[in-house]
């Protein structure tokens, strides 16, 4: 697939990349440029995109290979990546830290080293313009598990990152919460690079990438790659896998 030329710093660059955990390997020898506005990486459970997702986040560091987020070391440099990157997981638990719904916005601010004070009125200011002044002080226990979606996405959002990771989104949400989000979602100028193993999540994409075995099975438009991805789980889905006794 051709592409635009571009800065070889702009986005995420990965090179020769491999990880191996608990002695099996992960990821082998991945090169790849993520450039382009909305980037879908799909794949089977074991594939390694969560893999992936933490290599580019800098939570892991490769066994050999590079990983470089806007031109720098993301396991090297954590609080310059805060304005780099950053993460919406898919359950907003493992992301939520404080108690309250102000203190969990402003705390990637005091991140980044804005001064208290600073970091307070940004967050007033920005709970007022989506008309949600009443939450500031309510306790994050309280709110359902579409508003504790919306309070993550708003908290990486307050730190302007130029590249946001969604780790399956819209998994496990009912139907308006999903359209809310997607809606956000579409609306964001940030480059999204949306990990998933639903392939209809990922149609309007410029690029998609299907990782199995923790190589590149196909990389190119949505179009062209995704009818190959359905394709093979298909055939997956009608061998009798799970048959065999363990030896």
């Amino acid at each position: 697939m051709t592409r635009p030329t571009t800065a070889a710093t702009d986005g995420i660059v990965l090179t020769g990349a491999c990880v191996t955990l608990t002695g099996r390997p992960v990821l082998h020898n991945l090169s790849l440029h993520l450039h382009e506005q909305r980037i879908g990486i799909i794949g089977r459970n074991g594939s390694g995109k969560s893999t992936l997702m933490r290599l580019m986040a800098g939570l892991i560091a490769p066994d050999h290979g590079t990983v470089r987020v806007e031109g720098v070391d993301p396991t090297r440099a954590r609080k310059q990546m805060l304005s780099h990157l950053g993460i919406l997981f898919q359950n907003p638990d493992h992301q939520i830290l404080f108690p309250t719904v102000d203190e969990e916005l402003a705390f990637g601010l005091l991140q980044m080293g804005v001064p208290k004070s600073d970091a307070q009125a940004q967050v007033t200011a920005h709970l007022a313009r989506h008309g949600r002044s009443q939450w500031r002080g309510v306790s994050v226990a309280t709110l359902s598990q579409g508003q504790r979606h919306w309070l993550c996405l708003q908290a990486v959002l307050l730190m302007q990152p130029r590249t946001i990771l969604l780790d399956e989104p819209l998994a496990g949400l009912d139907l308006p919460t999903q359209t809310r989000l997607a809606r956000a979602f579409a609306a964001l100028p940030q480059r999204l690079i949306t990990i998933t193993h639903d392939p209809a999540s990922l149609s309007g994409c410029d690029r998609v990438i299907w990782l199995e075995g923790g190589t590149v099975a196909a990389d190119g438009p949505p179009a062209q790659v995704l009818p190959l991805f359905e394709a093979e789980m298909q055939r997956l889905g009608g061998l009798d896998a799970d048959a065999d006794l363990a030896g």
